[in-house]
This record gives C-alpha cells, structure tokens and sequence, in this order.
C-alpha cells in the first residue's frame, strides 16, 4: 500500500512536470497503472511518452500486486486478525498491575483459569496461535517467543505484578527469570521446574517461587489415599466458589492498625468472624499462634472465614 501510494504521488507529480493540473496528472496516473487505457490528456510529446512508458512498466505491476495482496488478506482472514491484535495490543497497553503468563499449554490454560477466576487480570505469551473461538476473543494473549525482550515489554511485564513461568523448558525458565528481574526488580515471579536440580538454580536467579509440577501431583495423589477428606475439604475451600467459607492472605504494614499488637489486642474473631490459623514470617510458618503472639510489619496472617468476614480482616489490617 506504500508503495502504490509513492506511485501515485510520483505520477501525479511527473504529469504535472509535463504540464498537465493536478486533477489531470491524477486522472492519467490512475488510468496508465491500472492499465485501463482511456485516452492520453494533454498534448503528448516524446518526454510524455517516455515516462507513460516508465509509469506502466512499475506502476502496472505494483498495483496489481497489491491488489493481489489484499485478496490474499481477506480471504484468509489475516486482515482480521491484525486488527484483532491491534486491539488486543492497546488494551495491554492501558494495563497496570496484571500478571503475565508464559507459556499456554495445559498448565498455563489451568493457571488462567484459576487467576480469572479470582479477579486477576492476565496476559498470556505462547509462540503458536490460539482458535478464534469466542472465549479466545476474551483472552489477552500475545503470539511470541517469552524468551524475547520485546514480547515480554509488550505484554505489559514493567507494569505488572507478576510473572508465571509455565514453559515445558527449563533452560528458557531461567533465562526468562534473570531478565525479568532486571527489567521489573519488584516482580513476583513463580517458575515452572521439571527437574529438581532446577528449582535452587531458580531461586538463586530471582524467582520467588518455585513450582514442581511432577513433585505437587505425586504429593497429591499420596495425600488423597492418606487423607483423602482433608484434600477434598482444602479443594472446596480454595476452588469451589460456592462454598461459604476461604483461606485469604492478609498483609500486616506499618501502618496496620494490628501492627506491634498481640492477638488478643487486635481480637480479630471477636470484631471479624475470620479465624488465624497461621502467620508467615520472614518465610517460616507459624502455625496456631497463640493469643500472646505479637504481630510485626510483613507478617502476613492466612486465614479462614467467609467473603465478608474477610473482607472485615482487610479493613481492620488497613484502618489507623
């Protein structure tokens, strides 16, 4: 389309050279390279013929090209779907805060799932292309190598909060994390590990989880023949989003209103509903606090109760 265009401006401006206005040259451009062959306007002499000659032989060619092109585009839906990432493209643009999701086979098609469930926003990179179903119309998604600075700046990665390494690859796991690293130092970054030698090499390159697949599936179907009813109760607890009751994560600051307090200072049963059953501090688990527990800036309490109950923890952790 460029190219034509740059035709039409240089004909138009070579006919008008040669003496013809500018509605004149225009006409004699369009009619000489699409080959249709009216008749020549204004006086025709040898620098006339010459450069008619010029026109048709580039012209000619070029616009039946492009019109060969376009057919093309339409007819196998490319024009479509540039404009579907076209759009796609300025809604990741307008993002803030998302998580980004490498790598879209079935563990990253269950990870999405479970992120929107919950209200995240995510975008998602994989190198082969996805259907045009509708639901595919829903998702962010981006076609591309993650191990590309580009796509991963594309995909929002200096703005988001997080990022999910799902790739079959290791090797393309670890060098994701290093640069993701250097390009966001405030990521939340969780990797995929398929071999265990892999996960300490991870954490020693920035990420700040490490997931084995092969290790949590074994660790599950063990769980499921010991205890079978826990697992079940964990599932319904976390998944089932009929259930009354969640586990949430709530983040003690220093300007939390239960900063410095004891348990029995905030009375967080007492004014919530919500019940601690642990505390993480500084990466260790304290399980079952005791009511003497004296609660710390980055401490963050996991507890039970239902929506509104927690909800009532997050305004009370957040009031001064």
């Amino acid at each position: 389309m460029g190219v034509l265009a740059l035709v039409l401006i240089g004909g138009t401006g070579g006919y008008a050279a040669l003496g013809l206005s500018p509605l004149d040259a225009l006409y004699q451009t369009v009619i000489t390279i699409s080959t249709v062959g009216y008749r020549e306007v204004g006086e025709v002499g040898g620098r006339y013929q010459v450069f008619t000659v010029f026109l048709i032989l580039f012209g000619a060619s070029t616009s039946l090209y492009t019109l060969s092109v376009l057919i093309e585009i339409m007819f196998e839906g490319r024009l479509d779907g540039q404009f579907r990432r076209r759009r796609m493209q300025r809604k990741i643009n307008r993002l803030k805060n998302h998580v980004v999701l490498c790598g879209y086979g079935q563990v990253g098609r269950a990870i999405e799932e479970e992120l929107v469930r919950g209200g995240e926003v995510v975008v998602a990179i994989d190198r082969r292309e996805l259907d045009h179903s509708p639901s595919s119309n829903r998702r962010l998604m981006l076609i591309g190598e993650a191990t590309d600075d580009q796509v991963m700046l594309q995909a929002g990665l200096d703005r988001a909060k997080a990022l999910i390494l799902a790739l079959d690859s290791d090797i393309d796991n670890l060098f994701i994390t290093l640069t993701a690293r250097s390009i966001n130092p405030d990521l939340f970054i969780v990797a995929r590990a398929n071999e265990p030698a892999v996960i300490p090499k991870l954490e020693q390159v920035g990420a700040d989880r490490v997931v084995s697949p092969h290790q949590i599936g074994g660790a599950r179907m063990a769980a499921l023949v010991s205890h079978p009813e826990v697992v079940e109760f964990l599932d319904v607890v976390m998944h089932d989003g009929s259930f009354e009751v969640r586990l949430a994560e709530t983040v003690i600051t220093d300007l939390s209103t239960f900063a410095h307090l004891s348990l029995q200072e905030c009375a967080i049963r007492t004014t919530t509903g919500a019940t601690v059953l642990a505390v993480l501090r500084q990466g260790s688990f304290i399980t079952n606090p005791s009511q003497d527990f004296v609660l710390l800036p980055d401490d963050r309490l996991i507890s039970l109760g239902t929506p509104e109950q927690l909800e009532a923890l997050a305004d009370k952790v957040r009031q001064r």
